[in-house]
């Protein structure tokens, strides 16, 4: 995995963006660490924690880089130490660059 999309930063789509196709998503999805493509709309990944107050505290820290990207995932919070992430990109219905970039920057703090 490279540092280039962790080091990009999210910008706005409008529907005349587009969908990613078939081979971007998969080109990218190289990129990232074990995030499952759904449809190619949407990619999730679930991470697990030690404890609830460990999995809170990375719902906490993904709200942030997700508010300073303006761009902002579906988060689940299951289990008791579980975190299912999902991201797509809701103006185009499908997935964006944008929804990699911020899947690369979620998966520096998950580790």
């Amino acid at each position: 995995m490279s540092d280039e999309l962790k080091n990009k930063k999210c910008k706005p789509c409008e529907e005349k963006t587009g969908r990613l196709p078939h081979e971007e998503v998969e080109k990218l999805s190289e990129e990232i660490d074990r995030w499952h493509i759904i449809e190619d709309k949407s990619i999730e990944k679930t991470f697990k924690f030690a404890d609830f107050a460990t999995a809170l505290a990375f719902v906490n820290k993904v709200g942030v880089i997700a508010e300073a990207e303006n761009h902002h995932p579906d988060i689940h919070l299951t289990d008791w130490n579980k975190v299912m992430l999902s991201l797509s990109t809701q103006s185009i219905g499908g997935l964006s660059e944008n929804d990699f970039i911020l899947a690369a920057k979620i998966d520096e703090i998950g580790r």
